[in-house]
């Protein structure tokens, strides 16, 4: 099992690429089982949910190869359509292949989906919307099985903004016969992709981005190029690394837009941000001021975000308060950061963060991805080593976050146990 070994102390200084949005690529990934056709997609971050995601589509039977152009997807021979149990628990977002295969093919056979242990997440939103198109569900053994002879369109209306609901039920609907509205739907920029790469095959969809999205079923779907969006997740972090370090950062391939809830908060803190194009430049003033924040869907502060933002305030001036609106877990981080001397009480979904004036080094342990890249966030600024084992968990949403980190300036390396 690998871990980080962090010396903490050094101010980040110097320019970062931010790379292609996991939470953009898995969804589109999954989107081209719709497509007997070959897809490039550019810009697909090395991560293990990515290699979880192609394992899966090639279990499937999808041909994917990769070379500098990005990953080609061909899904023409994809035939098997059943997923077992040990790939569906290696990912969350392995259900996402059910939209798709229910689409194309008339019927999909699922284990229940793993990930991260944040909170419940269930799939009943999912079935729902499979149910309103006409597919008809059975849920036995610990698998879900959904067919039908062919989808109708339907007008769905979600409980909840749910990306994956929302994903699934916009590229089911992709090859339904008729129109389909989903309304109260998630927001998110991802989505917003997954609509520009089912359209880039010949779909019909408009209105991601808002909570109404309407799609105009085809009778099928054909090729297309297409670059993921920047991760807004990862630049945000690297936000508050050059901020917790009092450093002076520039990050590139960056969407401005995507991160104004985090800018808004970092300047409250008391940050300087400055927007540059496609580039956000993040320098530190000397001070972090406390502020409190509520995690909220799109686009508000993003819950993947509200770990790192925890570490910045561990150090800040003052006392905040963070309310966890969207997982009822996700609050992880926060014995490990007590390890390292952080002030931090629980109260139900709230934690009353009273900032420190330094924290010290210590082993901890990554219990969850973003979790861990608080951990990373907290042993840039500590006195002495830390050392944070079960990385994995960290290497699944960030591309060589040790590398990216040791090129402006950090003190950190990758062991082998």
């Amino acid at each position: 099992m690998e871990k980080f070994i962090i010396m903490g102390g050094n101010r980040l200084e110097g320019k970062i690429r931010v790379s292609g949005a996991k939470n953009a690529a898995l969804p589109i990934l999954a989107a081209s089982l719709l497509s007997p056709g070959t897809n490039l997609i550019q810009d697909v971050p090395n991560l293990k949910d990515v290699a979880v995601m192609k394992n899966l589509l090639e279990y499937l039977g999808v041909k994917i190869t990769s070379d500098q152009q990005g990953i080609k997807v061909d899904a023409q021979r994809a035939a098997s359509l059943e997923v077992n149990e040990e790939i569906m628990r290696k990912m969350r977002a392995s259900n996402l292949v059910m939209g798709p295969l229910l689409a194309r093919f008339g019927q999909v056979r699922v284990s229940y989906p793993g990930g991260c242990a944040i909170g419940s997440r269930p799939m009943d939103l999912h079935l729902k919307g499979f149910i309103a198109l006409g597919a008809k569900i059975t849920e036995k053994y610990g698998y879900i099985k959904a067919e039908a002879k062919e989808l109708t369109g339907s007008e769905i209306h979600l409980d909840f903004p749910s990306v994956g609901a929302t994903e699934n039920i916009m590229m089911a609907a992709a090859l339904a016969r008729g129109k389909t509205v989903i309304r109260n739907a998630a927001k998110e920029p991802e989505i917003v992709d997954l609509q520009n790469y089912l359209n880039g095959m010949g779909a019909r969809i408009k209105g991601a981005g808002t909570d109404t999205i309407k799609v105009e079923g085809v009778s099928e779907l054909g090729s297309t190029t297409h670059a993921v969006i920047p991760d807004r997740i990862e630049t945000g972090t690297h936000m508050i690394a050059a901020a917790i370090t009092q450093g002076d950062v520039t990050i590139s391939n960056v969407i401005p837009e995507h991160v104004e809830p985090i800018v808004a908060k970092l300047k409250e803190a008391g940050v300087k941000v400055t927007d540059m194009d496609n580039q956000i430049r993040v320098q530190g003033t000397g001070c972090i001021k406390a502020v409190d924040l509520k995690t909220m869907p799109y686009p508000g502060l993003p819950t993947d975000m509200q770990s790192p933002m925890m570490t910045l305030l561990t150090v800040a001036k003052g006392t905040s308060v963070i309310s966890e609106s969207i997982f009822e877990n996700r609050f992880k981080q926060v014995d490990e950061l007590r390890r390292m001397g952080a002030n931090i009480k629980l109260e139900g979904r709230a934690a009353i963060v009273k900032g420190t004036e330094k924290l010290s080094g210590a082993f901890v342990e990554a219990p969850d991805l973003r979790a861990g890249a608080a951990l990373v966030l907290a042993g840039l600024v500590a006195e002495d080593a830390t050392v944070i084992e079960n990385v994995h968990h960290i290497d699944r949403g960030y591309e060589r976050l040790e590398v990216k980190y040791s090129s402006l300036g950090a003190r950190i390396i990758r062991v082998n146990n």
